[in-house]
């Protein structure tokens, strides 16, 4: 089942999250057989201020240990995460639902 694991950066915890990203990064190539995309959302200046993970994971359990895991949230990095089940309707440009 898709997931979107969407998170919120807390107000200029942009240094937390640089100094962050090496270990994250290794994180997620570990889950990177359960991860369809995902990067960084950013600010009107082209800075990250948050993250966006589309997983394909058996339940919302799962979505939830996998966010919870993530060296971004163990630091602090986040002020809010949503995970919510995903029905994909459009991909590659092609209607495929």
């Amino acid at each position: 089942m898709l997931f979107a694991i969407s998170c919120q950066d807390k107000p200029g915890a942009l240094d937390l999250r640089l100094a962050t990203r090496p270990v994250h990064l290794e994180y997620l190539d570990s889950q990177a057989e359960v991860i369809v995309e995902g990067g960084p959302v950013l600010d009107a200046e082209g800075k990250p201020c948050g993250s966006l993970l589309l997983v394909n994971l058996p339940d919302q359990v799962a979505a939830e240990q996998m966010a919870a895991n993530d060296p971004y949230a163990k630091a602090g990095l986040f002020e809010t995460v949503t995970i919510r089940p995903f029905r994909s309707v459009f991909k590659d440009g092609k209607r495929i639902g």
